[in-house]
């Protein structure tokens, strides 16, 4: 009997202490939407057309899908988005055209790429498609499985048709300095348990993984000020460019790898 009671009282206390725990995280949460806000607003700017137009051959087409990153909330031109620096890099390394999709839209999830996918405009074949998301199902506390696996359903579908696919793995969310502590901490272990989990199934399902924790994370975590844009939440035009270069080798490899014929057409409907 005793030991039951002494059971009771642990177990009570274990629940009151996550009922604390879960108290204090959710008045971070708060602290940190204050503090991001939304100065940026909600809508990337467009830019999608043919860069470099006049490089020899037909345009190559470069689609893009996910998130904020991916549709470049932050940056303040064009050509500063990760999609134009992509598109940019890709046409001054392979000295062809390139024609630039942008899918993605600001505050998706993972679970928002099937319906990007189905947005495709109807005829296109593209011949390459860069994936970044997951920043947005780590603060909504999706489940990681969940998460990894409508990622890797979008890259099989891809693969299906043909298109080289590049994944670019969560952002260590630990580098977003509004975020108040212990939830920064927090929020970063969750992030790189998602980022393991797309590389994973991403790989999987025949996809090329980019880890932008690897390659862009330290400077994003040195550089905060140079890296962020003024929410201190999206990339600036800087943290676009370090992200696109960690992207462009493996984009271009992936273009080879297709053996993309030069002077063929890519049909759009």
């Amino acid at each position: 009997m005793q030991g039951t009671r002494t059971l009771i009282r642990v177990s009570g206390g274990a629940v009151i202490l996550t009922l604390l725990a879960r108290s204090m995280l959710a008045r971070q949460a708060a602290v940190a939407r204050r503090r991001i806000g939304k100065p940026l607003g909600e809508d990337a700017l467009d830019a999608d057309r043919v860069w470099g137009a006049r490089r020899r051959g037909a345009p190559l087409h470069l689609v893009l899908l996910g998130d904020s990153i991916a549709a470049g909330l932050g940056a303040s031109r064009p050509k500063e988005t990760l999609g134009g620096r992509l598109a940019k890099g890709i046409s001054r390394a392979l000295d062809r055209p390139v024609h630039l999709h942008t899918l993605a839209q600001v505050g998706s999830e993972s679970s928002a790429l099937a319906d990007q996918l189905a947005r495709l405009p109807r005829g296109l074949r593209p011949d390459a498609a860069v994936i970044v998301v997951g920043g947005n199902d780590v603060t909504h506390r999706r489940p990681v499985a969940r998460s990894a696996a409508h990622l890797a359903e979008a890259v099989r579908a891809l693969r299906e048709r043909g298109i080289p696919v590049i994944v670019g793995t969560c952002l260590d969310l630990a580098a977003l300095r509004p975020v108040p502590q212990p939830l920064r901490t927090l929020a970063g272990r969750l992030s790189r348990r998602l980022a393991s989990a797309q590389a994973r199934e991403a790989a999987r399902a025949g996809g090329v993984v980019v880890s932008l924790r690897a390659t862009v994370g330290p400077v994003f975590l040195s550089r905060p000020e140079e890296m962020f844009a003024m929410d201190r939440f999206h990339p600036s035009a800087a943290g676009y460019r370090r992200t696109a270069e960690a992207f462009i080798p493996a984009v271009i490899e992936a273009l080879h790898d297709g053996r993309v014929d030069e002077d063929r057409p890519v049909p759009v409907g």
